[in-house]
């Protein structure tokens, strides 16, 4: 008679995290006040300020912001508080800088508010090929959260992973 064949990692207390999972779906927006300059390279606050009232703000409606100018001009602080004034009603989330970091910070918050009480004292693995763009700092910042509560951390798949970090007893 043939052996059954076991799934042992499906029996074993093994986590697998996959950070795809708490991808938000939001849409990712970008405001370059480059367009909103005088000649590509000087703020004009009048003009500014007749673009940014003439600017439809119902589209960035539920979507993660940037604000950035893609000109090496010198932008002042408050402009970019302006701008922030005109997308707050309707954006999920805004930011000054690129769209990288506005995926950290986004990330950034997602691993900060997880319920990390079910890897309590329990061998982790974080998936590493995922479908969806996470940024690497994700990943980073994920092992900061778990390496006080979970007994192991391991990258990649149960098949194949590479151990990071096991509690010492």
């Amino acid at each position: 008679m043939a052996e059954e064949i076991v799934n042992r990692v499906a029996k074993s207390p093994l986590v697998t995290i996959y950070l795809e999972d708490y991808f938000p779906t939001n849409p990712r927006m970008e405001i370059d006040i480059k367009d909103w300059l005088f000649e590509g390279i000087i703020l004009k606050e009048k003009d500014f300020r007749a673009y940014l009232e003439e600017h439809n703000w119902e589209q960035y409606q539920d979507a993660f912001v940037s604000i950035f100018c893609s000109e090496d001009a010198i932008i002042p602080t408050w402009a970019y508080m302006l701008v922030a004034t005109k997308v707050t009603p309707f954006a999920k989330k805004i930011m000054k800088g690129s769209k990288e970091e506005l995926e950290n910070i986004v990330f950034q918050e997602i691993i900060n508010n997880l319920d990390y009480s079910e890897f309590e004292g329990k061998p982790v693995i974080v998936k590493g090929c995922t479908s969806k763009p996470i940024p690497e700092n994700v990943y980073v910042h994920l092992i900061e959260k778990l390496q006080p509560v979970a007994k192991s951390i391991m990258f990649g798949e149960a098949c194949s992973t590479v151990p990071l970090f096991k509690k010492k007893k």
